[in-house]
This record gives structure tokens, C-alpha cells and sequence, in this order.
């Protein structure tokens, strides 16, 4: 198995500075890589204030603080980023295109041995391992949000990916204090997601039909079956934009009417109201 010291990490969103952090903290060295300045600047913020609030409360010592600090950069330049990982995790867009674009750029900028996984919540990699010389080092690793704090890591075993790279994929998630999941074959929506999106699609139902509000809704999730939150307060997490985005991909792909983002979707996709991340989604967050 090829010894994993360096990893990349393409977007530094929600999700990719919190899953590169994670994995600097775990001892890996990490460049996080976004073609947007001033999201990786909302990173860098993120990881100055996070690390001294974990030492504050007795969450981290400041040895630990400091690796991660360390041995944690940003860049706009993908060279810099994945010319020499060992491990790449891409976690950009839910748009095939963009990841097939990205991957096709991995393959020639990374070495030989580098292994190209995708963070995708949805895309299974065999949509995007043809587009490169290396099917065999490509899989699905996906984390769940916030990555600094779920635990759960769904690798996803495509007909292409070799048995060493989901080991390694395993054993790169174990290191960072995951625990990892193993789908022994591809399936759209993986585990966790197929069951969200069941209850999640009934919730906008109900919503869309004005059977009752969006918090009374969450309410009853909440109360009744024990979720930590509903369905809607869910989406203003993961936002509302990605679950737009994850239902056009497979409208598109499959022509079916049912995959067809709600109503209420596409009207707050259109008047960005996405959620926390844009201080707005079915709750509001001006102030917070």
C-alpha cells in the first residue's frame, strides 16, 4: 500500500476546509486549493479562530493546534495543490461537468500513484474515472456536514476502483478519526442520503402542499422520531443551492419529472436564499 503523507483537498467551501482541517489535524500535510479568493479567505478565517477556540475549551491541546496550523495551506494554483499529494479529495460543485473538467486536470498534474477521490454526496465516480489514465485509483469519499464533527465516511467502491484504493481510502478516514462505511457497489445516493432524501422529499410534499409550516414540520421530525433536526433546518444546514443542484444533475440525467427540485427549492435556489451559508434559507440568520 502506497504511503499516504500528503493530500489535497479541491474547494475550500463548508465542506472542503472543514474535511482538510480534519485531515491536517490527523498529521497529514494539506493544501486546500479554490479558484475563488474570497472563499479561501473565509477558510483561513475559519482555521484562526477555530484551532485557539478548541485550546480555550480544553478540546485540543496546543501542540496539536499548532501541527494543523502548520501543516495546513491555502492556494489558488491547482499545481500547487496536487502536484505532489499522494491523496487527492475533491469536494466542488455538484455538477458533472465541472468534477469530469477537474479530474481530467488531476490526472495529468498528479503523480503516477496519487489516488483521486470525490466527495460527491450523489455522482458516482464511474461518471467521472473514464475521463482519466486511472480509473483503478478513483472512488467515492464522502464526508457529511460539518466534516469537522460527523464521524460517518461513505466509500463507495465503483466496477473501476481497485481493492488497494478503497483500503487506502479506508485507512486515510480511520487516521482522521472517521468511521468509515463501505459500499461494495455504486448506487445513486449511497446509504445515508437515500434515506434523508425519502423523509426530506415527503417534508417539501407536505410543505408544498401546505399541509402544515416548515417548523411545525421540523417539530414533529424532532419530537416524534428523535432527529437531532428536520428536514428543513437540515437544508439551511447542507444548503439549499446543493440540493437544488443534486436534483437537476439527475433530473437531466434521467428525464423523470420526479427528481424535479419542489417548488419552494427552486424559488429560494432563485432568490438565494440558501441558508446559513447566505444568512437566509426557510429560517433566518441575519445577526448569527
Amino acid at each position: 500500500m502506497p504511503s499516504i503523507e500528503k493530500i489535497c483537498v479541491l474547494g475550500a467551501g463548508n465542506m472542503g476546509h472543514q474535511i482538510a482541517l480534519s485531515a491536517a489535524l490527523a498529521g497529514y500535510q494539506v493544501k486546500c486549493m479554490d479558484v475563488d479568493a474570497k472563499t479561501l479567505d473565509n477558510a483561513k478565517n475559519f482555521v484562526e479562530k477555530y484551532l485557539p477556540e478548541r485550546v480555550a475549551k480544553g478540546k485540543l491541546d496546543e501542540e496539536s493546534a499548532n501541527m494543523a496550523r502548520t501543516g495546513l495551506s491555502f492556494t489558488e494554483d491547482l499545481k500547487i495543490a496536487a502536484g505532489d499529494a499522494d491523496f487527492v479529495i475533491e469536494a466542488v460543485l455538484e455538477k458533472l461537468d465541472l468534477k469530469r473538467k477537474i479530474f481530467l486536470e488531476l490526472d495529468k498534474i498528479c503523480q503516477a500513484h496519487t489516488i483521486l477521490t470525490t466527495n460527491s454526496s450523489y455522482i458516482v465516480s464511474s461518471k467521472i474515472a473514464d475521463i482519466t489514465g486511472r480509473p483503478g485509483k478513483i472512488c467515492n469519499m464522502h464526508f457529511f456536514n460539518p466534516a469537522l464533527v460527523m464521524k460517518l465516511v461513505e466509500v463507495v467502491k465503483g466496477p473501476h476502483s481497485s481493492d488497494e484504493t478503497i483500503q487506502v481510502t479506508m485507512e486515510v478516514a480511520k487516521k482522521m478519526g472517521k468511521t468509515p462505511v463501505l459500499l461494495n457497489k455504486e448506487i445513486y445516493g449511497f446509504l445515508v442520503n437515500r434515506i434523508l432524501t425519502a423523509i426530506r422529499n415527503e417534508a417539501l410534499f407536505l410543505y408544498d402542499m401546505d399541509i402544515a409550516s416548515f417548523a411545525d414540520i421540523d417539530t414533529a421530525v424532532e419530537n416524534a422520531l428523535g432527529h437531532p433536526m428536520g428536514p428543513f433546518k437540515l437544508l439551511d444546514l447542507t444548503g439549499i443551492d446543493l440540493n437544488y443542484h443534486t436534483n437537476m444533475e439527475r433530473y437531466r440525467e434521467t428525464q423523470d419529472p420526479v427528481y424535479k427540485p419542489s417548488p419552494i427549492i427552486i424559488e429560494k435556489y432563485i432568490i438565494k436564499e440558501w441558508g446559513r451559508k447566505t444568512g437566509k434559507g426557510f429560517y433566518d440568520y441575519a445577526g448569527k
